[in-house]
């Protein structure tokens, strides 16, 4: 029996709690929270044996063989080195570090220890993203690729996490490096950073708060990105996120030298996309019979695997846990290469970095034209 204990008691954490117990051969065995009176309320919610506020003493008591870290990314670095020095294994909610000299240190140490570890990227596990990765490895696309584009959406009128955000000038999400960015937008590099092969490939990110955040006096967290990618490899790759596009997708394109793939995430469907045309009108006709064949194959396979209960809401999420909890038991390798989590963390610290660059030319840029401004003085009428 794998014994798993969780540290965070917040909304992510319910998930966790969720999934670890529906995985069979695994007992949640302990909670951790700073506040003992949570860490106790979530113990007897989800009928949990021990509960504690400090992480040691729960490693050191509770004796578990893999930890969940679900708590606020500041605190992921040091709760994560002490497990894995303490001999667990850790399993980290994304973003996984604060920037990659973390991440480097936190991947090292495991190798050192012979732990293993991973990072809550539980979208690039969802049964189409499964079916897209097998494709890609059988050939599908014809060679390496030569284009990607990764679509990431994000509500900001979601009540129980933006608009407190957006409320609460002191929140933890604001004091990280990427600020909003930083907490969500690891799901959508991480889909680019898995195919490309150059650990630091070039970046050129920018970013702005929208019309809509300025309305409502916000004026520090940027909701639009725009990110380019490029290797030496001659592959490329854009980065998309809004809070203001409709819809707010979440999709990623593929495109070798052949053929393309399609991943529309919401809805759980793949799409293959044809690298010939057909020859005349035929390229107006047959194209669109072959998408709704395709589409209505997502729409059977869905409704099998609905039935069959391997696809809900956290699907990702339970794969994710099942194949790292097998990895310990079997010492076989871990579901995201270690050089993937170190990749999409290098992708970030560049983005933020220039993001932060930007920030601060322009508000150089804004003081001069206001100091241009007042030192302005129209003549006196002669």
């Amino acid at each position: 029996m794998l014994r798993v204990a969780l540290i965070g008691s917040g909304k992510i954490a319910k998930a966790h709690a969720l999934q670890i117990r529906s995985v069979a051969g695994c007992e949640l065995i302990a909670v951790c929270s700073r506040e003992l009176q949570k860490a106790k309320d979530f113990s007897e919610r989800y009928k949990i044996k021990d509960y504690f506020d400090d992480v040691a003493t729960l490693v050191t008591k509770a004796r578990p063989d893999a930890v969940h870290i679900t708590t606020p990314p500041q605190s992921h670095f040091e709760i994560a080195k002490l497990c894995l020095e303490l001999g667990c294994h850790v399993y980290v909610e994304k973003p996984f570090t604060l920037n990659a000299k973390q991440a480097e240190t936190l991947l090292s140490l495991a190798e050192q220890k012979v732990r293993k570890l991973t990072v809550g990227h539980n979208q690039q596990f969802s049964t189409s993203t499964r079916r897209m990765r097998a494709l890609i490895h059988g050939g599908y696309l014809g060679g390496s690729p030569v284009h990607m584009e990764s679509h990431y959406g994000y509500d900001l009128g979601d009540p129980t996490y933006a608009r407190a955000v957006l409320g609460d000038k002191n929140h933890w999400v604001r004091s990280l490096p990427g600020k909003l960015l930083h907490n969500i937008i690891s799901h959508g590099i991480a889909r680019i950073a898995e195919f490309l092969k150059s650990d630091d490939p070039q970046v050129f990110a920018f970013g702005l708060v929208s019309p809509f955040l300025k309305k409502m006096g916000e004026s520090e967290l940027m909701d639009e990105l725009r990110v380019t990618i490029c290797e030496q490899e001659q592959t490329t790759a854009y980065f998309t996120f809004s809070s203001q596009m409709r819809p707010l997708i979440h999709e990623f394109r593929i495109y070798g030298p052949e053929n393309g793939l399609l991943l529309d995430q919401d809805h759980d469907v793949l799409i293959r996309l044809r690298g010939r045309k057909f020859k005349s009108y035929a390229d107006t006709f047959i194209p669109p019979m072959l998408f709704a064949k395709q589409y209505f194959g997502n729409l059977i396979g869905n409704a099998g695997r609905f039935l069959a209960r391997e696809l809900h809401k956290n699907s990702g999420m339970e794969y994710l846990m099942k194949a790292f909890y097998r990895c310990i038991r079997e010492d076989a390798p871990v579901p995201i290469p270690y050089h993937e989590i170190l990749r999409t963390a290098r992708i970030m610290d560049a983005i933020f970095d220039q993001l932060q660059a930007c920030g601060s030319q322009s508000e150089l840029a804004a003081r001069a034209r206001s100091v241009a401004v007042a030192g302005f003085q129209p003549r006196a009428a002669s």
